[in-house]
């Protein structure tokens, strides 16, 4: 070998492993936290939103004149459907019942039901402009369909990329990765 020196003592090549610790805290207990509807927390803005928005939309089709046609039969499931579902997330987030069962893949779950919801506004919210020319509560409640549509889009991209990312519904995950022989973090 021309030019060439190798270290007899040492490998031409090297395995360096990296060890990564997760460590999820939660509260074990269920208790009420109104900080969840804190104007600075998106999750619970836009569910309270969305309550408002599918209580809006209902009353807006209940009292049209047509309220017994099939689109507005089909806007009130939508609407009340949605109300009572948000309305018990709600519920469960501000007592920390999430917390309390962060096994349950609920970002997965939520961003599950506001999809659907979205499409499912979409629907019923078309549905009611149709005859709005007619009707103008039919009118009103599409409108309102078309918000509580674009809000439910919002939570379902928030819930997504947390899903994503690995995120926790609610409580705190920290992940730490330590390099072999060094220190973990918090070892001292």
């Amino acid at each position: 070998m021309e030019g060439e020196m190798t270290d007899p003592g040492f490998p031409a090549s090297h395995t360096t492993a990296t060890t990564t610790t997760t460590t999820t805290r939660v509260s074990a207990y269920i208790h009420f936290d109104p900080s969840y509807v804190n104007i600075r927390n998106i999750p619970g803005v836009l569910k309270c939103a969305q309550l408002v928005f599918n209580l809006i939309g209902y009353i807006c089709v209940a009292v049209s004149t047509y309220n017994s046609s099939s689109h507005a039969n089909w806007f009130s499931f939508v609407s009340m459907t949605g109300f009572w579902v948000t309305g018990i997330l709600l519920l469960l987030y501000l007592m920390h019942v999430i917390e309390r069962f962060f096994m349950v893949p609920w970002l997965m779950l939520e961003f599950g039901y506001c999809a659907l919801w979205t499409f499912f506004y979409l629907t019923a919210a078309s549905a009611c402009a149709a005859v709005g020319g007619v009707d103008g509560a039919a009118a009103a409640a599409a409108f309102f369909g078309y918000v509580a549509m674009i809000l439910y889009g919002i939570d379902a991209f928030f819930k997504f990329k947390a899903w994503r990312s690995g995120e926790l519904a609610q409580g705190e995950r920290q992940v730490q990765m330590a390099e072999p022989g060094m220190p973990s973090p918090g070892a001292y």
